[in-house]
Parts: C-alpha cells; sequence; structure tokens
C-alpha cells in the first residue's frame, strides 16, 4: 500500500471498458486529491453499455465519458508529462505508454485486467463477465492505495 499519486492516467485498448471503469471507481474510493484520468490505444468505440451498467451498480456515473486515445489527449492539450503514474490495463497500451517513456519521465504500472467484451452469451452473463473485470480493478486499487476514503 502507498500513497496516493497527484495524477493518474489509465489506458487500454479503446477507452472503452476498462479505463473509463478504473478512472471512475478511482475517483468515487479515492475523491478528488489526485487528478484521474484515461485513454485508450485507440479511440474508434463508445463507452460501453455494460460497463456503464455495472458500475452504476457501485454508484459510479459513467453514462458522459467520452472515450479518446493517447494522440487526442495530447491534441486537446493535456501534458502526458504531468501524470505522476500511468496505469496500462492491457497489453497494447502497456506498450504504447512505455513508448511514451522514450519522450517523458512516466512511472508505467501493468495491471492485467480481463477484457470481459465478447465474454457471456446472455445479458446476465455478460454483466457476470463485466463484474469480474470491476473486482479485478477494485482489488488491483485497493492492493495499491488501501481501502476506499468515505466520499459520501
Amino acid at each position: 500500500m502507498s500513497e496516493l499519486p497527484q495524477s493518474i492516467l489509465f489506458c487500454c485498448d479503446h477507452n472503452a471498458v476498462r479505463s473509463p471503469m478504473a478512472e471512475g471507481i478511482m475517483k468515487q474510493f479515492y475523491g478528488s486529491g489526485t487528478y484521474v484520468q484515461s485513454v485508450g490505444v485507440k479511440n474508434d468505440m463508445e463507452i460501453d453499455g455494460f460497463c456503464i451498467a455495472v458500475c452504476q451498480e457501485i454508484g459510479v456515473e459513467l453514462s458522459r465519458h467520452r472515450s479518446r486515445s493517447f494522440d487526442e489527449m495530447e491534441q486537446w492539450g493535456d501534458d502526458l508529462s504531468s501524470f505522476d503514474l500511468v496505469v496500462a490495463l492491457s497489453p497494447a497500451s502497456q506498450r504504447r505508454a512505455l513508448e511514451l517513456t522514450r519522450f517523458f519521465h512516466l512511472d508505467v504500472e501493468y495491471w492485467p485486467i480481463m477484457d470481459p467484451t465478447g465474454l457471456g452469451e446472455t445479458r446476465e452473463a455478460k454483466l457476470d463477465s463485466y463484474r469480474q473485470t470491476r473486482s479485478q480493478i477494485i482489488q488491483r486499487l485497493t492492493e495499491r492505495w488501501g481501502n476506499p476514503l468515505e466520499t459520501k
């Protein structure tokens, strides 16, 4: 368990499931003392409806999330070098984050989080897959930074 960083960037493949989930849960659990954002290697998908649903179950609102890529983030003026920590949630995003360490001093961690898209045949089975992903993210957050702050 360690002290919360001042700023953290979560990244995954499309910024549609894992990284927005991590961003939203991090904000809900630890408050606004840490600047939290998320990006994808690509921005070719909107936020996933199952992701929104399973986060709503724990009081995390993601329906207004807009997906964006590393490149778009830079174009919109976010300075990647200003993040204290980048947490990659997929192999592709880890490679992209490590490429950025050639240009910026960034600490990069890799958390192998399951991609729930495409799993499950029924709606309930799909939701269960997304809940597993949510649980993996919560477990990694609490292992790294302890139990959530009381934000309510």
